[in-house]
């Protein structure tokens, strides 16, 4: 999984960024301070792998990992090469969802691009930005099209589709808002990878005394929320300065610290539940003495496809998936004591994998 954090500068991204990755991209009080796309990886707090590999004694633990890159705060104008422009809209392009930092915090010691706190104009202003640099991916592609359209139907078809889009977009409307009447035009917008398509989930970036209650009395962040809820986006509260010092502490020293902060989970565990969410994701376990791991896969995978995640030999040659709970096998002791009481499945080819199966794959090629 991969997300591109973005907002308009001195919003507290990169200070976000930093917090959870802990890769140090400079955060400064100034437009423009991260000059190229930070990239960090993010291991996903899983509980259950960690006691799947205590029980296995596993040498080794892997979990599953989200990929974030934290592109250079965007300014009116971006599109057209305002600020630092295109090359980051372009870095936005291969993400699988956009994590909209928002500002919702009042601090005369942080300048405001605009001069004032106000979360939905600062929504506006990056829609817009990559609106404009949609619709020059669409001009590019109705160039191309047209020329073919006269002599394919196919090519006929999508037209009508892009010249419906460019419409669209230039009423100010998300790509993701539009419907589309078929499959084959759900298969052409894919292929467009327009960046108002990809998933939004919204921060809400706030200050520290306002965190407990979730900023239930801040009115931006209620705002941002309406808004939200209107274009089926996610929104989570956080305060990037409280992230920032949460990611030096190690994990009792985190426990206690939200606790005494009345919180009960940091932002990155807040992102991570959104992001799995609104990609619709998952993980299935797989568990042994060799590798304790967590595979990330889509709501709905059968077990051949599940099986590809770790190898496509393990799709190719799918045989069986022996099957069961992690919380029975931890409470079996082991997958010979689960099998002896019938609790271990023996799946085919149309089982659908659910989040925490534990799985054994039978394959041969």
């Amino acid at each position: 999984m991969k997300l591109g954090i973005v907002g308009l500068p001195n919003v507290g991204k990169s200070t976000l960024f930093n917090s959870l990755t802990k890769a140090g991209a400079e955060a400064a009080n100034y437009p423009f301070c991260t000059i190229d796309p930070n990239v960090g990886i993010v291991a996903v707090p899983d509980e259950r792998i960690q006691l799947l590999g205590r029980m296995y004694n596993s040498k080794k633990i892997t979990p599953a990992v989200i990929e974030f890159v934290d592109i250079a705060g965007l300014v009116k104008g971006a599109s057209k090469g305002e600020g630092l422009g295109n090359q980051f809209l372009a870095n936005i392009r291969e993400v699988d969802a956009i994590v909209h930092v928002v500002r919702c915090f009042e601090d005369p010691n942080v300048i405001h691009v605009d001069g004032s706190i106000d979360p939905l104009r600062d929504i506006e202003t990056i829609n817009l930005e990559l609106i404009f640099s949609d619709l020059e991916v669409l001009e590019r592609r109705i160039s191309k099209v047209t020329r073919t359209a006269k002599s394919d139907k196919e090519a006929a078809k999508e037209l009508v589709l892009l010249r419906k889009l460019k419409e669209h977009l230039e009423n100010g409307e998300m790509a993701s808002s539009m419907e589309l009447e078929d499959d084959t035009q759900k298969k052409w917008m894919k292929e467009f990878n327009l960046l108002t398509d990809k998933p939004v989930i919204y921060a809400a970036n706030v200050s520290e005394d306002e965190l407990a209650d979730d900023a239930a009395g801040n009115e931006g962040v209620q705002k941002v929320r309406e808004y939200a809820a209107r274009n089926g986006s996610e929104v989570f509260v956080i305060c990037a300065s409280i992230e920032a010092e949460i990611s030096e502490l190690d994990d009792d020293e985190k426990q206690m610290f939200l606790e005494d902060l009345g919180l009960q989970e940091s932002g990155l565990e807040k992102l991570i539940r959104a992001s799995y969410r609104t990609l619709g994701l998952m993980s299935f376990l797989t568990a042994g003495e060799d590798e304790t791991r967590a595979w990330t896969i889509k709501i709905g995978t059968k077990a051949p496809q599940a099986a590809g995640k770790i190898h496509s030999d393990f799709e190719r040659g799918f045989i069986k998936a022996e099957v069961v709970n992690y919380k029975v096998l931890l409470e079996e002791g082991s997958l010979a004591a689960a099998r002896e009481k019938g609790l271990v499945g023996m799946e085919g080819k149309d089982y659908v994998v659910r989040d925490g199966d534990v799985i054994l794959f039978r394959f041969n090629v």
